[in-house]
């Protein structure tokens, strides 16, 4: 399937102004500046399992089908209910306080949230 693998961060855009805008604690941001964060995902026609794996053992999974609510978590550990959808080869949710796209480009995990004007642009590389 076009969008399972194991990806690695790459570079980010804008990380600081973004997490600053959804309200992030500074000192949570700079553990965060720099983790090699890892995203893994298992693609079954539309069902998905998301899995992101933070530095010191910490993960968090969202499983989800596009076009039907699902019960997801944001890395903040807030949870709330979502529908996730494909738009032109994109996964496109809501969270509570952005929007979030994620396609695969050149290879590549491509990840953009928007908040109030201000985006952050992850790229992950597939590393299995």
């Amino acid at each position: 399937m076009a969008f399972t693998g194991k990806y690695e961060v790459e570079s980010d855009e804008n990380y600081d102004d973004f997490m600053r805008k959804i309200g992030i604690p500074s000192d949570i941001m700079e553990k965060g500046r720099n983790f090699k964060i890892i995203s893994e995902v298992v693609q079954n026609g539309n069902d998905f399992t998301w899995s992101q794996h933070y530095p010191g053992g910490q993960s968090m999974t969202n499983r989800f089908t596009i076009g039907k609510e699902a019960d997801l978590e944001t890395m903040g550990g807030t949870k709330f209910k979502a529908t996730v959808k494909m738009e032109g080869g994109k996964i496109v949710a809501d969270f509570p306080n952005y929007h979030h796209t994620a396609e695969i480009a050149g290879g590549k995990l491509v990840e953009i949230s928007t908040a109030g004007g201000v985006t952050y642009k992850r790229i992950s590389k597939k590393i299995a």
